[in-house]
């Protein structure tokens, strides 16, 4: 088969051991420049992903964000699935008395409750500043302008990240996506959406090809469906066992800059 066009994921999968972009890597793929575009496809904003886009010079190429929940094509619209508003509401009044960090996305804003411990790691991982706004107040603002939320990140402690999630699978079944990227860090989106989705979404609407003619790149159980379904998956050495076990084939780590390595063999040699 003779791929045309490469997905990957970000965290855990692309980048080094100090979150960034190695030179290794930023030199495989800006090969592919103008023969094979390569999509960045993350849970993470808008925001968090562009700078990353410019190191590699493929800033005029689509993104994918939240888990496939926001597709965007030269900065506009395409794709957007949100959380429901009543669910960010319900969610965010039970955790009054659990008082867990909880993170309000939706498409470039970044909304959180204080700037503490979980909002600043965050800020550093992700290179973005987020803007400080009770819950409350940013669910009342979205009220008004007829929003939900494109993804809730819950940060806290293990026990009351199980509490979090017990409460959204009992009020709430069948209506999320809860990813839990960390015992410490839970990923709500909605339950229609999947990496894969937006995919397939992009590949028929705007490139005109087929899954079989991708390759996908990933690491977490966010990535299973991809990396199941897409022409050829890649999962890095250091991804689960759940993705390396539907992966076409495993590669080395992440660290190891086990991408570049794949695209380098399939691409350049």
């Amino acid at each position: 088969m003779e791929y045309k066009i490469v997905f990957s994921d970000i965290d855990g999968t692309l980048l080094n051991r100090d979150r960034a972009l190695s030179p290794g890597t930023i030199d495989a793929i800006k090969k592919l420049k103008n023969r094979i575009p390569f999509i960045l496809i993350s849970a993470r904003m808008p925001a968090a992903m562009r700078h990353l886009q410019a190191e590699l010079e493929i800033e005029e190429l689509p993104i994918i964000s939240y888990n496939g929940g926001l597709v965007l094509v030269n900065n506009k619209v395409k794709s957007s699935t949100e959380i429901p508003l009543e669910i960010v509401e319900g969610l965010a009044k039970w955790n009054n008395s659990l008082n867990t960090h909880l993170s309000l996305y939706n498409n470039d804003e970044w909304y959180v409750p204080e700037m503490d411990y979980w909002a600043m790691r965050e800020q550093n991982n992700t290179k973005v500043t987020p803007v400080i706004k009770p819950n409350v107040k940013v669910i009342e603002d979205w009220k008004t302008s007829e929003k939900g939320a494109h993804k809730i990140m819950a940060m806290g402690d293990i026990s009351n990240i199980e509490k979090i999630i017990s409460f959204l699978e009992n009020n709430y079944p069948g209506e999320l996506h809860l990813y839990r990227s960390k015992d410490t860090y839970l990923e709500i989106a909605p339950k229609s959406i999947s990496k894969y989705t937006a995919v397939e979404f992009l590949l028929k609407e705007h490139f005109k090809l087929s899954p079989a003619q991708a390759i996908a790149f990933g690491d977490n159980y966010n990535d299973v469906d991809m990396l199941k379904k897409i022409g050829y998956g890649v999962a890095v050495g250091n991804a689960r066992e759940e993705a390396r076990n539907v992966a076409n084939v495993v590669c080395e780590h992440s660290i190891e800059d086990g991408v570049a390595k794949i695209l380098t063999k399939i691409f350049h040699e």
